[in-house]
């Protein structure tokens, strides 16, 4: 099965209904700039809640390392997302510091958007769309064909413009690791909205269902649920 990353939570309540439909992966937004930037007590207050029942993950777009050690012990973080400009021995330095897994994205605006993830040897990769001056959220798709080049050693994640509608498509083109839903899941910027969500896991489990599953990393250290 596809997994799942809900991402842009700020409330325990969302958290909660992401979690209990199944997400593999809550996406916590540490960046002032975004709609769905969720406050640190807020932050706290979900991993101290679901820390072992989901991986927890911290959203980052430029931040100092000293910011991304600090929320990650604050918060439990399991994993971290760069999604800025951050260079491979950034991402080295903050799995060190912190223990957490690493997610770089990348967004993909043509071809040679994919080889920019050729240097990073970290957990996850995540293709995002290309929208010029937004890093994400942006509610909007990109070719996924584009993702055909990528060589599959290190998992992919597909995000971008990602709904009910359209995850069973995409899947069916990328045959990701898991699929990463945002603003097309929300009532409004930062609040989902529990039929579109409840959707999109239906739409994923029924293109799921069946086909290949994603391989995991050989060394995984994620969190198992709680029964």
């Amino acid at each position: 099965m596809t997994r799942v990353k809900v991402c842009g939570i700020t409330s325990v309540d969302d958290a909660h209904l992401a979690v209990g439909l199944g997400a593999w992966a809550i996406g916590l937004i540490f960046a002032d700039e975004s709609p769905r930037a969720c406050p640190l007590p807020v932050a706290e207050e979900i991993a101290a809640e679901l820390r072992r029942q989901t991986l927890v993950t911290g959203v980052f777009a430029n931040a100092t390392l000293d910011a991304v050690a600090d929320a990650a012990d604050r918060c439990s973080l399991a994993m971290l997302q760069l999604h800025g400009d951050e260079g491979p021995a950034f991402c080295r330095e903050a799995a060190r510091r912190t223990g957490a897994k690493v997610m770089k994205a990348v967004r993909m605006k043509d071809a040679a958007s994919l080889r920019e993830l050729e240097p990073f040897g970290v957990d996850y990769h995540l293709l995002d769309a290309y929208v010029a001056g937004r890093r994400g959220g942006t509610g909007e798709t990109f070719a996924w064909d584009l993702a055909s080049a990528h060589d599959r050693s290190v998992p992919l994640v597909l995000s971008g413009g990602l709904s009910a509608d359209n995850v069973g498509e995409a899947i069916a083109a990328v045959r990701p690791f898991a699929v990463d839903t945002a603003s097309r899941t929300e009532a409004s910027p930062g609040r989902k909205d529990p039929a579109k969500l409840t959707a999109f896991f239906r739409a994923v489990e029924e293109r799921s269902t069946g086909a290949p599953r994603a391989a995991e990393p050989e060394a995984s250290s994620e969190p198992a649920p709680v029964p």
